[in-house]
């Protein structure tokens, strides 16, 4: 469960991502411009500490980005790199901005999630003290089973700057046991069944045509018997 704080942030979401997005290898718009929220979605911190929010955005004509991002409410040591900025928090004071393909709290609990066909977290919001389900506006899930073999990801570490590929459409993250590939930009034309018969995370959003790829994930495992 994902609760979300009757709040207000400053600087926002959105314009924390206008001013790191454009750096980024992925970035596709025209930068300057305000961006548009398009669809999010959550998981759940088991430990309940960090907030995990992915953030569909679009920068003027662009395609749809896809943005995890974490929230702290301390520095991550050793994650500077992937700092996006802070924010204040009306409810929750300082919080800490993380691009989450660098924080392994998010890589954990999206590897779970895929591999063992997890979903979204349901999310609410507190009014007054009472909590009220709020429908999330992306819907995900992912392919694996709860049979399916889940590598202990409990030790998981920041990864290095040298184990991220940035290319112009995906990350892909080298974070032992698991290889993570994010899907940066939301075409709409995306096959929801790759040939390699990687675990994947698909979703559906407001203008979505079809279920897209979001995530792809490769098991130390199936890499060495490749």
């Amino acid at each position: 469960m994902a609760l979300i704080h009757q709040a207000t942030m400053h600087p926002s979401k959105n314009e924390l991502l206008e001013g790191w997005a454009p750096s980024q290898p992925w970035f596709a718009g025209e930068a300057g411009l305000p961006f548009v929220s398009v669809a999010s979605y959550r998981f759940d911190d088991p430990a309940g500490e960090v907030g995990i929010e992915t953030l569909l955005v679009r920068a003027d004509a662009g395609p749809v980005l896809q943005v995890p991002v974490t929230y702290r409410d301390a520095p991550l040591e050793g994650a500077d790199a992937f700092l996006i900025g802070t924010t204040e928090h009306s409810v929750l004071g300082t919080r800490w901005v993380y691009d989450a393909v660098g924080d392994p709290v998010y890589l954990a609990t999206a590897g779970t999630v895929v591999l063992g066909g997890g979903r979204q977290a349901d999310q609410y919001v507190d009014v007054d003290g009472t909590l009220v389900f709020r429908e999330s506006s992306a819907e995900v899930a992912g392919s694996g089973t709860p049979a399916t073999a889940i590598p202990d990801l409990s030790a998981l570490a920041i990864p290095s700057l040298a184990s991220i590929h940035h290319g112009p459409t995906e990350t892909v993250v080298d974070a032992a046991p698991l290889t993570f590939t994010l899907v940066r930009h939301l075409t709409g034309d995306t096959s929801t069944t790759p040939p390699d018969g990687r675990e994947i995370l698909t979703g559906t959003y407001a203008g979505s045509a079809r279920p897209q790829v979001l995530v792809a994930i490769e098991t130390a495992q199936e890499s060495s018997a490749a």
